[in-house]
């Protein structure tokens, strides 16, 4: 199959790619022309939020199935609509699972959990992109697959609470810096391999049963934020941290952008039940297991070391909060 990634290069959308593509599916990528495109995929340069950008780029080139990353709200989705309809076989929506209620009613959740986080604008935006192409799929039977990963890692992100893309957790630890975890550190979480998580997205695409459908696509293992940070010391050879556990509310209180990040997703318990996307693709299942994929990543970053930069505004998050409740305490 002919498939375009709007998207095809970042932390999940790059090992899709690679998987689809050695599948033997013609692979090609939407870019505004400054990111690297393998150069086994066809590349077009391309505004994805300007429609006649899009329309005119892709003018001569076949697309059977198209794999949207890029939709972050309604009007990306009128823009997609607009240039893909009577094209394809089949539209996949990368959503997210933040698009569940917070707190939940009721785990595991299965794709039919009650939607509306009233923490995440972005949870919300990502909501209000399904209603509107399911409403598209009602009025003219536009083939939209929506698909909700939830914290998907690659050997480029170091999961924790505040941001998970760079070095800079990990090198924290290293220095013998302090780190904060929420709460008690006893929630629920899952995390999913980038390359566990291609298998299930390449099952999807051209599947003609799913078109109409939402999958989630997550691990079936759950691991506490303390047993997170312990397998993360655990791959850094770090037997001391210095952890400091700060009630979640406190953490909002003194930065607001947080209540997204932690009641909005993280600070609540999250369980998924996978059954529906292993009937539609059964040969899907997680083999990387975190232990495993955190020490890919680590080997990974201290490989070259120009990819341990540390990010200042992730270090300023860690030491205003744990500052500010070691000087209350």
């Amino acid at each position: 199959m002919n498939i375009l990634f709007l998207g095809g290069t970042g932390n999940i959308s790059a090992d899709c790619a690679a998987e689809m593509h050695q599948r033997g599916h013609t692979i090609t990528v939407a870019t505004r022309g400054h990111g690297r495109v393998p150069a086994a995929y066809h590349a077009v340069v391309a505004d994805r939020y300007d429609p006649n950008s899009l329309r005119q780029a892709l003018a001569t080139t076949p697309v059977d199935v198209v794999v949207d990353f890029l939709g972050f709200d309604v009007p990306d989705i009128e823009t997609a609509h607009s240039v893909f309809t009577g094209r394809l076989r089949q539209y996949i929506f990368i959503s997210t699972c933040v698009v569940y209620a917070k707190p939940h009613n009721h785990l595991p959740l299965t794709e039919n959990a009650t939607q509306g986080n009233r923490y995440s604008e972005y949870g919300r935006r990502k909501q209000a992109c399904e209603e509107r192409l399911l409403a598209y799929a009602r009025e003219d039977g536009f083939p939209v697959t929506i698909v909700r990963p939830s914290h998907t890692y690659s050997c480029r992100w170091i999961p924790n609470p505040v941001a998970s893309a760079g070095y800079t957790f990990a090198a924290r630890l290293e220095q013998g810096r302090p780190v904060f975890v929420h709460g008690d550190g006893q929630n629920l979480w899952t995390l999913t391999a980038t390359t566990d998580f291609a298998v299930a997205l390449a099952g999807l695409a051209g599947l003609d049963d799913a078109v109409g459908e939402a999958f989630h696509i997550t691990d079936d293992s759950v691991l506490t934020w303390n047993q997170i940070y312990a397998e993360i010391c655990r791959a850094l050879g770090i037997d001391d941290p210095d952890i400091v556990r700060v009630p979640t509310d406190f953490i909002c209180g003194v930065l607001p952008d947080m209540v997204a990040k932690l009641k909005g997703d993280k600070a609540e318990h999250a369980v998924f039940d996978n059954a529906k996307i292993k009937r539609y693709v059964p040969d899907f299942e997680c083999r990387k297991s975190f232990r495993q994929g955190i020490q890919e990543a680590i080997a990974w970053f201290r490989a070259d070391p120009a990819r341990q930069a540390s990010n200042p505004a992730v270090d300023t998050v860690f030491d205003t909060v744990i500052e500010r409740w070691r000087d209350r305490h």
